[in-house]
């Protein structure tokens, strides 16, 4: 990667992911590329002519400190600032870059009968569950779908969040208004979500499933005519589904594997590529409490879902592509 030229050595023209400052005492302040190739999860030392702007920057931040992590702008790039206390006693920060606006479905490159279809889910209910490892853009994803749904079907969004990442608040297209929530930093993530569906959001989004009785909130809301999203580090769809029940189980017990199936609308494991994500998904059928996914949820059986995900997935290739059964089609 290439640096900028030594014109402009300020930090937002350096194209980078993340970046990891140490807070307690001067040190090399050290970088993580944007390139989604192999080099993507080295680290680099940061180039000697943006010390000045570090050396701001941790000044900053050190005043700003009010909770672990939060949201934080310089030079009109916003970041999701993380800190900690490491065991050898040495204090670091590491910075995620967010994108100055909200990608267009198409900006993310999923192949077009991918994005076609999940633009058509927001005329739906239920809950949409992203998922996926740190830094594969399940937050990107789902900002996306809620901008694309409320530009295109209108109503009121809600996100909740901690902290507040992507900017959406306002106007979203001509029929289409988003609220965003901030988390209290010592609130739990149950009470803003029951205090949003006061607000009869046709679309809601958490930020991330974090306490149990948050993970009961929100599945109540995906099956009262509301549609949720909502993200989940995990390896698979499998491991989301399963998670979310587990969480859920803490606060409303045996009854969340029903709960859950009932709401389900889709199921999303997203892994990013050099050129383009690589999705796998699982829609179930509007209105079927039989469909084949609801039913293996329902039976605690969510194991067997994966050889339901392939086959949904080479059905819609082929519907979408015109392809015939049996020919070589791209399952992204």
């Amino acid at each position: 990667m290439s640096e900028p030229p030594s014109s402009s050595k300020r930090l937002r023209d350096l194209d980078f992911m993340d970046l990891y400052l140490r807070l307690d005492e001067k040190a090399s302040a050290r970088y993580r590329s944007a390139s989604r190739d192999y080099t993507n999860a080295w680290t680099r030392a940061l180039p000697d002519g943006y010390q000045d702007e570090i050396g701001s920057m941790i000044a900053e931040i050190r005043g700003k400190l009010e909770s672990p992590d939060s949201a934080y702008t310089h030079d009109g790039v916003r970041f999701r600032l993380s800190w900690q206390h490491l065991a050898n006693g040495q204090e670091w920060a590491i910075l995620r870059r967010i994108k100055a606006t909200v990608p267009t479905l198409e900006d993310l490159d999923f192949a077009p009968h991918i994005a076609a279809h999940l633009r058509r889910l927001g005329q739906r209910d239920g809950l949409i569950i992203i998922s996926g490892a740190t830094g594969h853009g399940k937050t990107t994803t789902s900002f996306a779908l809620l901008a694309d749904y409320l530009r295109h079907y209108g109503g009121v969004g809600i996100s909740i969040e901690d902290p507040v990442e992507y900017i959406l608040d306002g106007e979203v297209g001509e029929y289409g208004y988003c609220y965003q929530v901030q988390i209290g930093k010592d609130e739990d993530w149950a009470t803003p979500l029951k205090r949003a569906l006061r607000w009869t959001p046709r679309y809601l989004l958490v930020g991330e499933v974090r306490s149990p009785r948050a993970a009961e909130q929100i599945l109540r809301a995906a099956t009262t005519g509301h549609l949720v999203l909502t993200t989940i580090h995990a390896g698979s769809i499998e491991e989301s589904l399963m998670g979310l029940m587990h969480l859920a189980e803490q606060s409303m017990g045996a009854t969340a594997n029903t709960i859950l199936a009932q709401g389900l609308t889709a199921g999303l494991h997203q892994t990013l590529g050099a050129s383009a994500p690589f999705v796998r998904y699982v829609v179930t059928e509007e209105g079927n409490n039989g469909d084949p996914v609801r039913s293996l949820v329902r039976e605690n059986k969510v194991g067997a879902i994966n050889s339901y995900i392939d086959r949904q997935i080479a059905r819609l290739n082929v519907l979408q592509s015109g392809h015939r059964p049996g020919e070589t089609i791209d399952k992204r």
